[in-house]
């Protein structure tokens, strides 16, 4: 991973995405070749800070322009994100499998909408348009995900 262009493209976005200035933004780079994500926010919501952590050991998507569109993404979505949390934790017992249900479809549709919506700012603004399949080549492919079932007769 070049550090210099992915600082660039992160000014870039910061500024696009209108983060800045209303949140302190850092960016910074992990060498821990055991994490498995590709990037990562930390935020503390009530000081309006937030540090973009990329991998930089060993980095599961290819194109880290779409990674830094994607992690900003998920600043956007915060204030969203921590409705639905606090309203998910007020509704539902903590350990009931309502409550699991409830989470399991948020974080499920939440990540989707991020993804979504980077994708279309990337193909927008991006300078590397090609999207990552970093991710795919570690699942099953599909067949393997049938592969034992029994169809129905």
């Amino acid at each position: 991973m070049d550090r210099e262009q992915a600082r660039e493209l992160f000014e870039k976005y910061i500024r696009k995405l209108r983060i800045t200035p209303a949140w302190d933004v850092r960016l910074e780079f992990s060498e821990d070749p055991s994490w498995n994500k590709t990037g990562d926010f930390k935020i503390d919501c009530d000081d309006r800070k937030a540090v973009l952590v990329l991998n930089a050991a060993n980095p599961a998507q290819e194109n880290i322009e779409e990674v830094i569109i994607h992690e900003l993404m998920h600043i956007k979505m915060y204030p969203l994100d921590q409705l639905t949390e606090s309203l998910i934790c007020s509704c539902f017992e903590e350990g009931s499998a309502a409550r699991d249900f409830a989470y399991r479809q948020f974080f499920g549709t939440l990540e989707q909408t991020v993804e979504e919506l980077s994708k279309c700012f990337l193909l927008e603004f991006g300078d590397s348009r090609e999207f990552s399949y970093g991710r795919c080549l570690r699942v099953k492919s599909f067949n393997d995900l049938y592969d034992g079932l029994k169809t129905i007769e």
